[in-house]
């Protein structure tokens, strides 16, 4: 079952990568509903995300509110929302998104394109506050 997600944990797609662990992989969205939009996954390939182990599952979690507190130190916003849509790429992944309403988090919404400058900037911002 491999996906783009396991493409990008074996290095041979490059991300704009957060930070990692021995199971788990934080890095930008590239079609993001806003600048700082989060993926967090398992570095295992699984496609459901209530199909891991629960050490998995509450892991992922524990890693993804590390993430999302250091996103809301730099980040300016209401909220760091989540969202776990699990239909767009065939592995658990979960959605880290800056919100200042409910509607910043409606994926039927147009992504948007940010500059691989920007990009790296916001990536650099979340890393160091952590």
């Amino acid at each position: 079952m491999s996906s783009i997600f396991t493409k990008i944990v074996k290095g041979k797609i490059p991300c704009f990568k957060i930070t990692e662990d021995d199971n788990y992989l934080a890095f930008l969205d590239t079609f993001p509903l806003t600048l700082g939009h989060v993926l967090v996954i398992p570095k295992k390939e699984i496609d459901y995300l209530f199909d891991l182990e629960s050490e998995e599952y509450f892991g992922l979690w524990k890693f993804s509110q590390e993430i999302a507190k250091a996103m809301d130190k730099v980040i300016d916003c209401e909220r760091i929302g989540v969202a776990v849509i699990g239909l767009e790429v065939p592995h658990a992944h979960i959605h880290l998104v800056p919100i200042n309403g409910i509607s910043d988090i409606n994926f039927e919404r147009p992504k948007k394109q940010f500059t691989t400058e920007q990009m790296i900037e916001i990536a650099d911002k979340i890393k160091q506050a952590l």
